[in-house]
């Protein structure tokens, strides 16, 4: 399993993309990407889930919100990703790797976020804040 890639004190304002590219672990039940402020209060939790074929979106401010569960799974453990996260005033909007696109509201009306995390079964191998 990969381990963990953390940043405290990004800046990251509407308007701007983050372009995350990695290999997904051979062995990875799923990868977590999380947005925010910190680890307990996440604007975006980003969390492709293999073994139930679906993306799980969420937000987190001490406790957990309410699942946005999405069917569309082009992830497969092994393969190389890009991800594309736009922050915008309405909320986020993701691209796949295949172009399909999701979008997840920002629920905690953050309009800069300083935190990153990418866990579990993803390695980055690069980041960019445009």
């Amino acid at each position: 399993m990969s381990g963990k890639f953390e940043i405290t004190n990004m800046d990251m304002k509407l308007g701007t993309t983050l372009k995350i590219k990695g290999k997904i672990a051979s062995d990875a039940d799923g990868f977590v990407i999380n947005l925010g402020q910190g680890s307990e209060q996440l604007n975006l939790h980003f969390n492709p889930r293999f073994n139930d074929s679906t993306i799980v979106c969420n937000s987190r401010d001490g406790s957990w919100g309410e699942e946005q569960r999405e069917g569309h799974m082009c992830f497969s453990p092994g393969s190389e990703v890009k991800i594309t996260v736009t922050f915008g005033n309405d909320g986020f909007e993701v691209k796949l790797p295949d172009g399909h696109q999701l979008t997840f509201p920002n629920r905690l009306g953050h309009s800069h976020l300083s935190y990153l995390s990418v866990l579990d079964g993803l390695s980055v191998s690069s980041f960019k804040i445009n």
